[in-house]
């Protein structure tokens, strides 16, 4: 059921702002937030989070018996519940048994560091608020392989969260070369005006094609991801559209000359506890933050796990034919403990879903 309720939050955020552009209503009405005009796919990791309900049934008990937590949400980009449960769906029903008196939080966060919070206290008969002890209050160690580095492995939210400024750093597949300074963003070359991608309103965008993303635009789109990673290789499965990626991390040299693919061909290296891929191999076909690119496109990845919760993320992306420098984007994102994994989607070309929504 909760999985369900991640779902319907999804198409909420896809078909709902199509239907504000094409047919605004004419009045305020409760609960109705514009989603603004523009690209709806843009629009909708943009509209507000909220919390449509929270509640404990019952909320006083006796010694050992059970209450049902409810909670409802709309566009979050993370949920969370404490104490003790931690990570949960957008919406879902969850059995606790307290064994004193309890007060649990829902945390909503949504986009530009939207930040909402609602709680239920559990009368528990006989007993008083227990406060946090040091084991429940202690931080959950990031778990290591057996060959001692970051275990990766795990379900991830998406983050909207751009970044730059950060420098490039290490050369390709690990074979040296100074670090260079990275610009805060993209710096076109003289001549290259053209690879800056301008859309019309009506664009429905690059993700409408349903084609593979190359790089950090994989996790740019509102599906988790999930990494898997063994002694020797980490798994990259992204929820839409449906691609994966499996990257050898023992180091080595790229092809001499390789096939020219969406997502490149990756190599990856431990550098203390951050995995270091490094993708070349492209073919001309994405585009990335807004900019297309050519098949010299060179991009360094390094992910850790700096916490339980978080995977961090850097992208420092080179093509000598169309930047001036190497520019980078850094991206943090959060844990899923509640899924185990990501679910199947099947991507077909997007239609134009305005005509559904004309008024008769």
């Amino acid at each position: 059921m909760a999985r369900f309720g991640s779902v319907g939050v999804t198409l909420c955020l896809i078909v709902s702002p199509i239907w504000a552009q094409q047919a605004p209503p004419s009045t305020s009405q409760p609960g109705v937030v514009s989603a603004g005009t523009g690209n709806p796919y843009q629009r909708a990791g943009q509209l507000p989070a909220r919390i449509m309900d929270f509640k404990a049934e019952p909320a006083s008990i006796q010694p050992g018996q059970k209450t049902t937590l409810t909670w409802e949400t709309e566009n979050p980009s993370g949920v969370s519940l404490d104490p003790d449960v931690g990570r949960v769906t957008p919406r879902g029903i969850l059995q606790v048994s307290p064994a004193r008196t309890t007060t649990y939080t829902l945390t909503v966060r949504g986009p530009n560091n939207q930040l909402l919070t609602k709680t239920v206290t559990v009368n528990v008969a006989g007993t008083s608020a227990e406060p946090e002890s040091a084991e429940a209050a202690a931080k959950k160690e990031v778990p290591r392989t057996a060959n001692g580095h970051p275990d990766l492995s795990g379900v991830y939210d998406i983050s909207f969260g751009g970044g730059g400024g950060r420098g490039a750093r290490g050369g390709r597949g690990g074979r040296g070369g100074a670090a260079a300074a990275a610009p805060a963003g993209p710096e076109l070359k003289p001549g290259a005006e053209q690879y800056k991608v301008v859309r019309p309103a009506e664009d429905t965008g690059q993700y409408s094609d349903c084609m593979p993303l190359a790089g950090p635009q994989a996790f740019a789109v509102p599906y988790q991801f999930e990494l898997v990673e063994s002694a020797h290789h980490l798994a990259i499965l992204n929820g839409y559209p449906g691609t994966f990626r499996t990257i050898p991390t023992d180091g080595g040299v790229h092809p001499a000359d390789p096939d020219p693919t969406w997502m490149g061909d990756s190599i990856g290296h431990w550098e203390g506890d951050t995995l270091v891929v490094d993708s070349v191999g492209f073919n001309d076909k994405t585009e990335i933050n807004g900019y297309r690119h050519t098949d010299a496109l060179h991009i360094v990845e390094r992910f850790s796990r700096p916490d339980y919760n978080t995977l961090q993320y850097e992208a420092t992306i080179e093509d000598p034919n169309v930047f001036v420098k190497p520019w980078s984007i850094t991206r943090s994102f959060t844990l899923r403990p509640d899924l185990s994994k990501v679910d199947e989607f099947v991507c077909e070309h997007n239609i134009d879903y305005n005509k559904y929504f004309e008024k008769k």
